[in-house]
């Protein structure tokens, strides 16, 4: 296999390209300038040390603004609201919310989702370290926890699976699980929902 068809191979591993998005890729780096390469290769070389994951949400951000911090700027932040917890499956889904400036708690993003009829659904996403960072919310006067994902039939089957998985947690502490409102229509991605979308989902909870 030649170096073109190898590296639209990679490509294709990116979430939502094709083959022949890869392929364009492909060609547009063989037309670029060599300092576009220089400098794609370059950021790609450096980009698990320039980032790091917060130990909080699990969100990844830029070692910039505070290299000593383990936690993001959101969940640095003490002046949000810590009675509510908004579950995402993606980083990218956070901030779609955080640009629609409908909510001002905090988060947790799942990093996956549970495939239908999957015998071991704890394996794909992060359920025990939810699990363990709800505890110390809890004491910090968490009462809600909001599950906002994607409103796909593998994104839904996620939702009720976790609703189901914390039922227990939220009959004992009372804590209330919910879910976005109308807003989002069925089958879309909550990374694209536009903001006034996201607003009216959040508003609208149940």
């Amino acid at each position: 296999m030649d170096s073109i068809n190898q590296l639209a191979d990679l490509f294709k591993k990116f979430p939502g390209i094709g083959p022949r998005q890869a392929r364009r890729f492909v060609y547009y780096l063989l037309s670029a300038d060599p300092s576009v390469l220089d400098q794609m290769s370059e950021k790609i070389k450096n980009l698990k040390k320039d980032i790091k994951q917060c130990t909080e949400c699990q969100r990844y951000f830029s070692n910039g603004y505070n290299p000593k911090s383990s936690l993001c700027k959101i969940c640095a932040d003490t002046l949000r609201d810590k009675s509510s917890l908004l579950i995402v499956e993606k980083d990218i889904d956070l901030e779609a919310v955080e640009r629609s400036g409908s909510y001002h708690g905090y988060y947790f993003i799942l990093g996956g989702s549970v495939p239908i009829l999957d015998p071991s659904p704890e394996t794909h996403i992060r359920f025990p370290i939810l699990l363990s960072k709800l505890e110390s919310k809890i004491k910090d006067g968490l009462s809600e926890i909001i599950i906002a994902l994607s409103v796909t039939t593998e994104g839904e089957h996620t939702a009720h699976w976790l609703a189901a998985k914390l039922h227990p947690l939220s009959e004992q502490t009372k804590i209330k699980i919910s879910f976005p409102g109308r807003g989002l229509s069925t089958g879309s991605e909550l990374e694209y929902a536009d903001s006034e979308t996201i607003k009216n989902a959040l508003a609208n909870r149940q």
